[in-house]
């Protein structure tokens, strides 16, 4: 029996939600095809019928990803500018965050790796670091220079305090320590 243009969209999504999650988690390195259709309850051998490569699905499950983290940065009724801020800051620093990567910011997760793929990954990080920036910067009163330079050095901080509080573990005072320096950071507080 053929499936229908509905099951293999939701086929596709499924494969794209479970390869945004375990990449973020493991690494594109850390991860196969194998790992991901089993984990989207299918075989592998139907890979190919939704993506020509791996690589594809990584950009794409990275683009999705970003999708999905750049939401908190639009506005939402009377939540916007440093309100929004705020919330992005809060959620960014927050103990889900640093424990659950797989739901996480994909630069913090993996954004190191996005260069040795290159191709197709890289643009997906770029135009996704772009949005975010944008979305920063908006938030903090529009695309005049100094916003963006601000929204740049914040995303900066943000991600560095992750990827040092994740690499030292839940067991290093160092960990508390850079979460803290970065939340009473002057110009940080002052979003706060």
């Amino acid at each position: 029996m053929r499936k229908s243009r509905e099951d293999t969209a939701e086929s596709r999504r499924r494969i794209l939600k479970e390869a945004s999650r375990l990449y973020r988690e493991k690494g594109f390195d850390g991860v196969s095809v194998a790992d991901i259709m089993q984990a989207a309850g299918m075989t592998h051998g139907g890979f190919y019928r939704h993506f020509p490569s791996k690589e594809a699905l990584i950009a794409e499950a990275m683009a999705e990803a970003f999708t999905d983290r750049t939401a908190p940065l639009t506005p939402q009724g009377d939540v916007s500018g440093t309100g929004l801020i705020r919330g992005y800051i809060e959620m960014y620093l927050s103990q889900s965050h640093l424990d659950r990567p797989g739901m996480g910011c994909p630069i913090a997760s993996v954004g190191s790796e996005a260069g040795h793929v290159g191709g197709s990954v890289s643009e997906v990080f770029n135009t996704g670091i772009q949005r975010v920036v944008e979305g920063i910067a908006a938030a903090l009163g529009g695309p005049r220079e100094e916003h963006r330079a601000e929204a740049v050095r914040l995303l900066a901080t943000l991600v560095g305090a992750v990827v040092i509080s994740r690499a030292v573990g839940t067991g290093s005072g160092l960990r508390a320590e850079v979460l803290d320096a970065v939340r009473k950071d002057t110009e940080i507080a002052r979003l706060l």
